[in-house]
């Protein structure tokens, strides 16, 4: 299983950026998928999941309205959009094979977001 996020980088409050993860080593359509991030010092915490067929997803509450998690089973990506970014969404954001990040999951290396003025 390798998992690969990009589209991290530095953003300023209120600006948007898409964070993408390409799977590989499984059976993607068939897997469950989460985005989780770690602030500096803090715990890891989850953000968004979606099911195998896209049609159901979840979100933090820090996340709901804003960030939207989508896939596309035929390139084996999964997505999360970021909008109205705001400093506290710093952090290092990983793409999870899971419904539910647990440590002992799958988990990319992360791609890095911050978002300050």
């Amino acid at each position: 299983v390798t998992l690969v996020e990009s589209g991290g980088g530095l953003a300023q409050p209120g600006w948007s950026l898409r964070l993408s993860c390409r799977a590989s080593g499984f059976t993607f359509s068939s897997a469950y998928m989460s985005w989780a991030r770690q602030a500096q010092g803090e715990e890891r915490e989850f953000v968004a999941a979606i099911n195998w067929k896209g049609g159901i997803t979840d979100y933090a509450d820090s996340a709901k309205g804003r960030f939207t998690i989508s896939r596309d089973n035929r390139l084996n990506l999964v997505y999360l959009q970021m909008n109205d970014l705001k400093p506290e969404d710093t952090g290092t954001y990983y793409c999870v094979k899971a419904w539910r990040p647990r440590p002992w999951d799958y988990w990319g290396k992360g791609t890095l977001v911050t978002v300050s003025s």
